[in-house]
């Protein structure tokens, strides 16, 4: 992904940092192969394929038997005891999954539940954010308003000043919507009021022009496409749906989400949907009974169709389908299994702000800690906090959780695994050369 400006150009102590990245994937052995080969590597002393592409591996047989036409390789001699074999074609996807599990493997426990947050940090110089980011190692940061009061130009210095890690990209998200939820004062391009009654290819058009902006000012996540479906102008979500019937909102999200598609990582919000609940969640947690079978046909379409389209991250919001699950989506391990079983989602779940939960006056809310460590359990891969928190302390309490049992350590490596992978794919993006 580029940014607008070049890349930096790496010092010799950074390519030694991306060489041992590599080299620590290298070491995890997979179908009985190195993982160098797994990288796209050849070792010392094994032939390479011959015409067709396909590559071999293994112990090359003595008298320098070597692969024919069309990639088959010849048999060892008899009674040498070596057999031939065939090194797996890698995707380039794999790669960036093999190298997420090596970065995981050198991980501790603090470590990768400090990954799993997301906040903001106050104000334009980028010098607190910098040092938030250095001292704590999150999954990054979220950019609100006050970030970013000037031109895009001053938002591309703020951003191309944050940096965290070699070999992994900054996560520097924005709800950039447009409309009346816009951030960046450049966005003036059509938002969900007026596409939702144009034609679909308007909704490509202004999330292209918008991409094109975050992507401008080094943007990475925009938490801005809107899946929920309503047709009440009462609701509080009905600005910024992009359909009235679940219809004609799959055909725009769809069309959003492939029109951000390799400038920056598309969220999908707010899972399982808002528009069939009564209330505004930033103030209470709005309840629905609507069965599960009705939520497939009516309100699941944006979020099926967004999938479909590529979208890296959905956003859970904090709203109860009481039919599926008394609790909020955003701490309901059923409605994160609907996601991944039914949905088929592989991607990025992050949460609504959660500072939400505490602000909707329900007394089981009332605890931060409480609510992050429901937050983990019940699938989340990121934390999400529209303020600064004071992160030592709430890892802290996490990790107790986790060595107590309440937190299942599978649960954090995973959740750690999609935030590295969607992070090394950002990386190398930003870095294609590398």
């Amino acid at each position: 992904m580029t940014r607008g400006v070049l890349p930096r150009r790496r010092s010799a102590a950074g390519r030694l940092g991306v060489l041992s990245g590599v080299l620590l994937a290298a070491t995890v052995v997979v179908s009985g192969c190195t993982g160098s080969a797994l990288f796209g590597g050849g070792a010392a002393g094994v032939p390479t394929s011959g015409a067709g592409g396909s590559g071999s591996s293994g112990v090359a047989p003595s008298g320098g038997a070597t692969s024919g036409a069309g990639g088959a390789t010849a048999a060892a001699p008899e009674g040498s005891g070596r057999v031939r074999g065939e090194f797996p074609v890698v995707s380039e996807r794999q790669r960036i999954r093999l190298y997420a599990e090596a970065r995981l493997s050198t991980m501790t426990l603090e470590q990768k539940l400090a990954s799993l947050v997301m906040v903001h940090v106050g104000g334009a110089d980028p010098a607190p954010l910098q040092a938030y980011l250095t001292a704590n190692q999150p999954a990054g940061l979220l950019l609100l308003g006050d970030n970013v009061p000037g031109s895009s130009a001053q938002a591309a210095a703020l951003t191309d000043a944050l940096q965290q890690s070699q070999g992994l990209g900054t996560l520097v998200a924005i709800d950039e919507e447009g409309g009346i939820v816009a951030r960046l004062a450049e966005d003036g391009y059509p938002a969900a009021d007026t596409l939702k009654s144009a034609p679909v290819a308007a909704t490509a058009d202004a999330f292209a022009q918008r991409a094109a902006l975050l992507e401008s000012t080094g943007m990475t996540v925009n938490f801005g496409v809107v899946a929920d479906v309503t047709a009440d102008p009462g609701s509080f979500i009905f600005e910024r749906a992009l359909g009235t019937d679940a219809s004609s909102a799959a055909d725009r999200v769809a069309a959003a989400v492939g029109a951000e598609r390799g400038h920056v990582f598309s969220t999908l919000k707010h899972f399982p949907g808002h528009g069939t609940v009564s209330g505004d969640s930033h103030t209470s947690i709005p309840s629905t009974s609507l069965p599960l079978d009705e939520w497939r046909s009516d309100v699941a379409p944006p979020f099926a169709a967004g999938i479909s389209a590529g979208a890296e991250l959905v956003m859970f919001g904090h709203l109860a389908y009481t039919a599926v699950d008394p609790l909020p989506a955003s701490l309901s391990p059923e409605w994160h299994r609907v996601l991944r079983e039914e949905l088929g989602f592989e991607g990025v779940a992050v949460t609504d702000d959660l500072l939400m939960l505490e602000a909707s006056g329900v007394p089981a809310y009332a605890d931060r800690t409480a609510n992050a460590i429901a937050a983990v359990s019940a699938g989340n891969d990121v934390l999400l906090y529209n303020s600064t928190v004071d992160l030592p302390p709430l890892v802290a309490s996490l990790a107790a959780a986790v060595r107590a049992g309440t937190i299942s350590a599978s649960r954090v490596d995973d959740a750690a695994l999609h935030v590295l992978t969607l992070r090394r794919e950002l990386w190398l993006q930003q870095h294609p050369a590398a």
